[in-house]
């Protein structure tokens, strides 16, 4: 009995094996891409319209930030807010202090954090996970509860209005802990197994393997330490007493004496100073979202 030929495929109907199968949007597709772009835009005015105005700002003439309604742009460019800023308080002397606050406490976060997550995640000891609990505990614990008894106690040793006065109450913190022991425990242990038994030290395998292939959590961490005390203003505020040793927050403050006169100084002062803090968000800013999803997704 003879079969029947099957029917002949449309070679054209079909990709071929390994191919791309390639979809066609429709215009709905593209009108609904447009419409969300522009709500998303729509969003995005009120939060960089300030960003924008302050920047605008700090290069107008005074006379053009009181005029009613506002202007949008300078009809021209001027630096005498900047040089006014400048003269009414000593920001780059400001502006050093906080430099070497920020730099010192986020690399000493890091350090710290980085140590105490490696022992929460590769150190077996009894009651870790007591301990772990209790770190996190901290967390609960406002900053303003403690700067008292902190005050109190450096005062006491003698380094109030100094760096250490400055530095030595933030030195660890358990948000970081907490952020790099979710990225290291994505490491499989095996591999650390493997490097203790192959004669690798804990220093060693921290310094050479984990911590290369954790630079996004490292990065998150070390970033939102950075900004969170460049824009310290209590503690700096009570911890010092002369201008020498005060950090630019407090400067910026100082300005608000010419406010009424003119607006410009504190527009200036504040371009300057989150000149630092915008360029980390903006060139970390893949590393943040990394970093802080991190252990969220197995």
């Amino acid at each position: 009995m003879t079969r029947a030929p099957a029917p002949a495929r449309d070679a054209a109907a079909e990709p071929a094996t390994g191919s791309v199968r390639r979809y066609r949007h429709g215009p709905g597709f593209w009108a609904g891409r447009v419409l969300l772009y522009a709500l998303l835009a729509l969003f995005l005015v009120p939060v960089l319209f300030p960003v924008y105005y302050m920047f605008v700002g700090a290069v107008m003439e005074p006379r053009e930030l009181s005029t009613f309604p506002a202007r949008l742009l300078p009809t021209g460019i001027t630096t005498d807010s900047i040089r006014g800023a400048l003269d009414a308080v000593p920001l780059m002397r400001m502006y050093g202090n906080s430099v070497v606050m920020a730099g010192i406490i986020t690399a000493c976060q890091l350090a710290t954090s980085a140590l105490a997550a490696y022992a929460f995640v590769f150190l077996r000891f009894r009651f870790s996970a007591i301990v772990f609990a209790l770190f996190l505990s901290t967390l609960m614990v406002p900053q303003e509860a403690t700067f008292i008894p902190n005050y109190l106690t450096l005062t006491g040793w003698g380094l109030g209005d100094s760096y250490a006065g400055l530095v030595l109450p933030f030195l660890a913190y358990a948000f970081g802990t907490f952020l790099l022991r979710q990225s290291f425990k994505q490491f499989p242990r095996e591999l650390f197994d493997a490097a203790r038994i192959d004669g690798m030290g804990h220093l060693r395998f921290l310094w050479t393997i984990l911590i290369p292939l954790n630079k996004p959590a490292l990065t998150a961490v070390g970033m939102y330490v950075f900004i969170t005390s460049w824009n310290m203003y209590f503690w700096p505020l009570i911890i010092t007493r002369t201008t020498e040793m005060q950090t630019l927050q407090i400067g910026l403050n100082s300005l608000r004496v010419g406010e009424a006169a003119n607006p410009g100084l504190l527009l200036a002062g504040a371009a300057l100073s989150v000149i630092p803090t915008l360029a980390l968000v903006v060139l970390g800013q893949r590393f943040i979202v990394r970093g802080l999803t991190a252990g969220a997704v197995k």
